[in-house]
Formats: structure tokens, C-alpha cells, sequence
């Protein structure tokens, strides 16, 4: 297991669309953390913390509403559970969405995100960024692929990383989103602060 995570601890993934497989290769393959793919209700029972991948944000919130489990997951996470969202899954987490008002979202994180804010596809960049907390800060690699950022930070909402003066790392208590792809690289280290909320929670 996760030097991080006790063994008793399962982290699920929102697998009904995008790149949810590569979160689970860097949880189980590089940190031994125990995962299960999350696609209906009843998998909530039985996680203490879940990962929103990347993929096609709108679809993935239509999704959410078809089966029944935007709701449910709302309720966890107000009552404690820690979720990490990356690319699409910050733009699911927020509260608002730039110049797209009737976009859903799950409207968790008190952030005002700007899609496909550094181009298209083609567009697709990798860099390596400052991230983390004040004063324990690390280097980790991001991929940036129709990549948002954040443009309005609540009063809760922490940055832990910027890049050309733009947000695009974020924890707001036991919610962490990342407008890159850290489980497309092999540095684990975005990864390892989630297993510590969800340690902790």
C-alpha cells in the first residue's frame, strides 16, 4: 500500500468516460493504492475518495444525470469525502463556467474555470510545474490537452500551482483539481497529496 493510505481505504474513479484507466494505472501500479472504476450509485458505498478524469466535461455531467449519481456524489463530498478532478474533472467540480452559464457542473468548488483556455488539441503541451502547499512545494510534470484554467478563486480556494500567471491547480478543503494530466507522466506526486486527504478525511 501507499506509505499514505491506510489499506482499508479504496479510492474509486468516475470510469463512464475519458482517461480514467490512467488513473488507475498511477494509483495501483505506482502507488499501490486499492481502486475500483465508479459507474453507478451503489459503488459509491464503497469508497472514501474518488478521482473525476479528463474527458469531455459536458458529457460526462450528462452522464452523471442519466444514472442518478450527480446527486449522490454531492452529498458525499459535502459530507467530507475527498475528490480530485483533473482537466474535465475541474471543470466539473466548479461552481461556474466563463461565458458557458448553463454548462452543468457539479458546482463543488468555489472557482470560476475558463474552458479550452490554452487552445485545441493541437495546442497539447507538456511542462513542469511548481505545485503544492505555501513553503512544501515540488516539481511535477503537467500535460496540458485542451487544458481550462481557473480564472475566479473563492475565499477557501487555495492555488497550488500556476503557469504564465494562470491557475491551474486548486484544493478548497477536501477537494483538489488540476487543469493538466498528472497520471498521463510518471511523477507521482499530485496523486500522493490526494491519498493524504483522503488519509486524513
Amino acid at each position: 500500500m501507499s506509505p499514505s493510505l491506510p489499506s482499508s481505504k479504496i479510492i474509486g474513479i468516475l470510469a463512464l468516460q475519458g482517461d480514467f484507466a490512467a488513473h488507475r494505472a498511477m494509483l495501483e501500479d505506482r502507488l499501490q493504492a486499492r481502486a475500483i472504476e465508479v459507474r453507478a450509485p451503489k459503488d459509491l458505498a464503497r469508497i472514501d475518495g474518488l478521482v473525476f478524469p479528463g474527458g469531455e466535461s459536458t458529457t460526462i455531467a450528462k452522464l452523471l444525470d442519466r444514472i442518478e449519481l450527480a446527486q449522490p456524489i454531492r452529498e458525499r463530498v459535502r459530507a467530507g469525502m475527498p475528490v480530485f478532478g483533473t482537466c474535465a474533472g475541474m471543470i466539473l467540480m466548479a461552481k461556474e463556467i466563463a461565458d458557458r452559464p448553463d454548462q452543468p457542473t457539479l458546482d463543488l468548488m468555489d472557482i470560476t474555470v475558463e474552458r479550452n483556455a490554452f487552445g485545441r488539441q493541437v495546442d497539447s503541451f507538456e511542462t513542469e510545474l511548481s505545485f503544492g502547499e505555501d513553503g512544501n512545494e515540488k516539481q511535477v510534470r503537467g500535460v496540458f490537452i485542451r487544458a481550462p484554467y481557473v480564472t475566479r478563486l473563492g475565499q477557501e480556494v487555495q492555488a497550488l500551482s500556476t503557469f504564465e500567471s494562470k491557475v491551474v491547480a486548486v484544493r478548497q478543503g477536501n477537494m483538489l483539481a488540476t487543469a493538466f494530466h498528472p497520471e498521463l507522466t510518471d511523477n507521482s506526486g499530485v496523486h500522493e497529496m490526494f491519498l493524504r486527504l483522503v488519509a486524513e478525511a
